[in-house]
């Protein structure tokens, strides 16, 4: 897991995190579960163990194991959408609700 300085991730684990990701890790074979679906599975050792949807939920049906560059690769995109969806936000704040003068 990355250490950025925002992230409060790693605080809202439960304390049994290292207990939870052996047994995924052990459960999925050590194996990166990530497929694609041109080129198959991948063949890397899993490292990391990634939740499948979003927040805190940590039953092992919302876990799964993958490498470091799939679940870097995951977590960047869920990041991004993020960030966008705050910019989507405050930009609607800003939208102009009266005619401008020189669209007139």
């Amino acid at each position: 897991m990355a250490n950025w300085s925002g992230s409060n991730r790693r605080s809202r684990l439960p304390k049994n995190w290292p207990s939870i990701r052996r047994r995924i890790l052990l459960r999925d074979g050590n194996r990166c579960q990530f497929r694609d679906p041109q080129f198959g599975w991948c063949k890397e050792p899993a490292t990391d163990v990634d939740h499948i949807r979003a927040g805190d939920d940590h039953s092992d049906s919302n876990l799964q194991a993958l490498c470091g560059y799939h679940h870097g690769k995951k977590s960047a995109g869920e990041g991004a959408a993020a960030a966008r969806k705050v910019r989507q936000e405050i930009s609607s704040r800003f939208v102009r609700q009266d005619d401008h003068p020189g669209f007139l």
